[in-house]
């Protein structure tokens, strides 16, 4: 497989010395038409062009103007077979040098990248990434298992519950106790208002009840209390006013008029 050559060089030396000792005896219009006619041939890579190809990039309308052509291709251009075949000795010879240093560089790049490669002290090895553990059944503990099936509605993630609970069983009741007085606090409350246990867990919800029960505090009969001895369900709190359910009905109180009734959810 040959080396890939670049399809041109975009910059073009121009030997200031050599070129003013050549064209000192041009005048300003010919000197110009062979500036032209040099970066013409270098950007189509010296290959050989015509004489109309010759005219259109000097932009000849006149007959003077092609004449100054023809002239500076016969003084400075080689002519090819069949006298309309035109290229430039310096030009070509100075692209060979310039391909054959490309491919050099080239090569010389690709047997140093094959050597340090092939080096085993250099080679990247891709380490293969651990995944995090994938949490399964058999992680969690018999008494916390026993927890989780007593839960009547259970809500979130059993997994981030069983880390939350890791850190802080001891300050809990016992299990049982624990799994009764979460299930007695979302009694009558619709799925969509009850807290993740894991939530519930972690803000320690339990002690409200607990406190309660020791130093005897009795509540008051509320609102809410009220309508569930009438059949309703209670689905939850929403801004400023208690949510019901009875039957396939929505209905809502005002929480902050003592003279509010039960009214149906717009």
């Amino acid at each position: 497989m040959t080396d890939k050559v670049p399809n041109k060089f975009h910059a073009l030396q121009l030997f200031t010395d050599t070129f003013s000792a050549e064209t000192v005896h041009l005048t300003n219009e010919q000197e110009g038409i062979y500036i032209r006619l040099l970066c013409f041939a270098w950007t189509k890579n010296t290959k050989p062009f015509s004489n109309d190809n010759a005219y259109r990039i000097c932009q000849c309308i006149n007959d003077n103007c092609k004449t100054n052509v023809d002239k500076l291709l016969k003084e400075f251009f080689i002519c090819g077979k069949g006298g309309n075949s035109w290229t430039h000795k310096r030009l070509v010879e100075e692209h060979k040098f310039l391909t054959d240093k490309y491919n050099k560089q080239s090569s010389a790049g690709k047997l140093g990248m094959k050597v340090r490669y092939n080096s085993v002290n250099n080679k990247t090895i891709t380490p293969i990434p651990i995944p995090n553990p994938i949490p399964n059944k058999n992680i969690y503990k018999t008494s916390f298992e026993k927890l989780w099936d007593l839960l009547t509605i259970k809500r979130g993630a059993k997994y981030k519950a069983f880390k939350v609970w890791q850190k802080c069983n001891t300050e809990m009741p016992q299990l049982e106790r624990t799994a009764e007085i979460y299930n007695e606090q979302q009694k009558g409350k619709d799925a969509s208002f009850v807290p993740h246990f894991s939530t519930w867990l972690s803000q320690k919800r339990w002690e409200t009840q607990e406190q309660d029960q020791k130093f005897h505090v009795k509540h008051e009969p509320t609102i809410v209390d009220k309508y569930k001895s009438l059949g309703y369900q209670h689905r939850g709190s929403e801004g400023q006013y208690e949510q019901f359910l009875k039957g396939n009905k929505k209905y809502r109180l005002h929480k902050f008029k003592p003279d509010a009734q039960l009214e149906t959810e717009p």
